[in-house]
């Protein structure tokens, strides 16, 4: 029930990089997407979300990833996953989210 996100901008791959620390679920996905959202007004590029410390995602948190890609659906830009957790990979796998983000990384290619 924990989420702390670290959300910067990399003017080298000119790009947001979001870092969940935690678990994105029912009481953290409002707050994660507010933050990211805000963060792609500021300045629209690509999204990467870096999931190296995401512990566990629920279906909000899943919900969450969805309505950021459908406001971005109509850009050019695009949101990568990278360095999912086995558990949550095949999480995208099974639902078949894997087929609308793309998804790279040590644990996932």
């Amino acid at each position: 029930m924990s989420l702390n996100t670290k959300v910067d901008f990399s003017f080298d791959r000119n790009l947001w990089v979001v870092k969940p620390i935690g678990e994105i679920d029912i009481y953290t996905s409002s707050v994660f997407k507010e933050e990211v959202v805000k963060a792609y007004e500021q300045r629209k590029s690509d999204l990467l979300i870096d999931g190296e410390n995401l512990d566990y995602i629920d279906s909000t948190g899943l919900g969450a990833l969805i309505s950021l890609l459908k406001m971005i659906q109509d850009t050019e830009f695009k949101i990568h996953i990278e360095n999912l957790k086995p558990n949550i990979r095949k999480l995208f796998d099974i639902t078949e989210l894997d087929k609308v983000f793309v998804i790279r990384g040590d644990n996932n290619e």
